[in-house]
């Protein structure tokens, strides 16, 4: 497949989700342009979704601080229009994130780049570059973590997940709880 390097400048939509059974569940960030025909969505890990929402957060308080006079974002958001969109027809896993931001249009971009090696060796890798507004960021920022969240949950005793017919804990020497 050809290497593809889109510019979605700027998005009308963006947002994150996972499909799947908690402990399985694939996760999704898709965008598309008013005038696109379907979304654009790449595959993300689990903890890429994490650092990218923690990465809004943290740029969007710098954003503020450095800006005292411009109005700060809700994190309000609408459920449903935060849920991804048929098709589901990612174009890429995702091996390399970035965010930066853009002072002069007041926008923040998110960087999706494809990971290829060959024999080893890094190749030149499809890129998808979604720019958004501080708004959209600031409700994908707080989606995410909600996605997150809705995973399995997590031991009190030792911090790993839990599987739903149980849990072999180390601090219990692996009894089952």
């Amino acid at each position: 497949m050809p290497c593809l390097d889109l510019d979605l400048n700027p998005v009308q939509r963006i947002t994150v989700d996972a499909i799947g059974q908690p402990g399985q569940r694939v996760f999704y960030l898709q965008g598309w342009r008013e005038a696109d025909v379907q979304p654009v969505t790449v595959i993300l890990e689990k903890v890429q979704l994490q650092t990218l929402a923690a990465g809004l957060e943290q740029m969007l308080t710098e954003i503020a601080r450095q800006n005292p006079d411009l109005a700060q974002p809700s994190a309000e958001y609408d459920e449903e229009k935060m849920r991804i969109t048929p098709p589901v027809d990612p174009l890429f896993r995702a091996g390399e994130m970035g965010l930066g931001y853009d002072a002069e249009h007041d926008q923040i971009v998110i960087l999706a780049r494809e990971v290829v090696l060959e024999d080893g060796d890094p190749v030149e890798a499809s890129v998808v570059r979604f720019w958004c507004n501080r708004q959209q960021a600031r409700w994908l920022a707080a989606w995410a973590t909600e996605v997150v969240n809705r995973g399995r949950p997590i031991c009190p005793q030792c911090g790993q997940p839990m599987e739903p017919e149980g849990h072999f804990c180390p601090k219990k020497n692996g009894h089952k709880h």
